[in-house]
């Protein structure tokens, strides 16, 4: 039997670090941060250091993550059981204040992330340390897996100009790190210097994706309910950017993609002679929310085959590139507002690029455009690596 991994909110309260030793504490979590018995990490925290906690946080999606799509801020409030403050950090602002610092000493941060360039989680965490390293407070993560495994990386680097609250470092779209992993390369290659320790898993390889790990999937966010919805999650979220749905708003989010006027049996034609890992199944669906709500749509589900033949960024750009083809009276990107940025098309932040776009509605041979990002790739590995926890 396959050992289970032991996440950090489980290594802290079993070997408690002296660092919490009398301090005020603040925990940055969701729903998703529970140890293997479905204990919060609030709760955990509040038994394990009586008196100590003082502040709760939350990323995007709200502290409960009821709050399904971008752009739909969340409250602050107190929690009951605790009478603490509840500090959103998807509000009027997405940086802590020096008002919510002031009641901690010490910030611990147990998030579960996706893996994914565009994903908020990780640059509330980053703006976190920034705040922190102003402040002269502390930050301990939390380590947790990465669900989409450690060792495959995937696409452009993002360039600076297209920074946004979707993408603020220069990382590919799939970047292979860990949350703990990823602070530390924010915090060390980009100079934030903020006082930082990592509590690392037990347990945890590179190779393993979430359904190795013998852990529990807890919804870190409303539209990726489970492990293979992170499996895709790389590539579908480019669809964000257009008016193809994305499959928010049905039973499976980003694992389902499609629009009333595509033409599955035109697309999969063709798709199947260039994707690899994956089988397209042709699909019909009525979203109940977001794009195309209540609207039947045709489209795919995507079937992982192999995860490690399947390239989800690839993938998803190769079929973007078919619908623009064979859709391009149809097909359209969408327009500002995304994410707080009311300027660029909300595609080149997904993408961030300010070429790519273009590049593909030019159906440039992707195979080519994707051989130019390996030495960007290469180098990144190369500086990521220095960060590995895990082996």
């Amino acid at each position: 039997m396959k050992k289970r991994v032991t996440i950090g909110l489980e290594n802290l309260i079993g070997n408690p670090t002296d660092i919490l030793k009398g301090k005020r504490l603040g925990l940055l979590s969701n729903p998703a941060s529970v140890d293997n018995k479905f204990n919060h990490a609030s709760k955990l925290i509040h038994n394990f250091f009586p008196g100590q906690l003082k502040a709760l946080f939350s990323p995007q999606h709200g502290f409960y993550a009821e709050k399904q799509d971008n752009m739909i801020e969340s409250d602050h409030f107190i929690e009951p059981e605790f009478n603490i403050p509840v500090y959103s950090l998807y509000n009027d602002t997405r940086i802590p204040t020096q008002k919510m610092f002031d009641q901690i000493d010490v910030l611990l941060i147990d998030i579960q992330d996706v893996g994914t360039r565009v994903y908020t989680f990780i640059y509330t965490l980053s703006y976190c340390l920034e705040v922190a390293a102003e402040l002269n407070k502390q930050v301990i993560i939390l380590d947790r897996p990465n669900p989409i495994g450690g060792i495959q990386v995937e696409g452009n680097i993002l360039s600076k100009e297209y920074a946004s609250f979707v993408g603020r470092f220069p990382i590919p779209m799939r970047h292979g790190l860990t949350i703990g992993e990823i602070s530390q390369f924010f915090n060390q290659e980009f100079k934030i210097e903020c006082d930082l320790t990592i509590i690392p898993m037990t347990g945890w390889k590179r190779h393993m994706y979430w359904q190795d790990t013998q852990l529990a999937w807890i919804a870190p966010s409303p539209n990726l309910p489970t492990p293979q919805s992170c499996m895709v999650y790389p590539g579908q979220v480019i669809f964000e950017g257009t008016n193809i749905s994305e499959g928010r708003g049905t039973t499976l989010p980003f694992e389902q993609f499609g629009a009333p006027f595509l033409d599955p049996e035109k697309i999969k034609a063709k798709a199947d002679k260039l994707i690899d890992g994956a089988f397209l199944r042709p699909v019909n669906f009525e979203p109940t929310s977001g794009k195309w709500c209540k609207t039947s749509c045709r489209g795919f589900q995507i079937h992982i085959t192999s995860k490690e033949k399947y390239r989800p960024y690839y993938t998803s750009l190769l079929l973007m590139q078919l619908l623009i083809k064979y859709h391009g009276d149809n097909f359209k990107f969408t327009d500002p507002p995304y994410e707080y940025e009311y300027k660029k098309a909300p595609i080149d932040l997904i993408l961030g690029s300010k070429t790519l776009r273009k590049k593909l509605t030019n159906l440039e041979n992707l195979t080519m455009l994707s051989d130019e990002w390996q030495k960007e790739l290469i180098d990144f590995k190369s500086l990521s690596g220095k960060y590995h926890l895990y082996e």
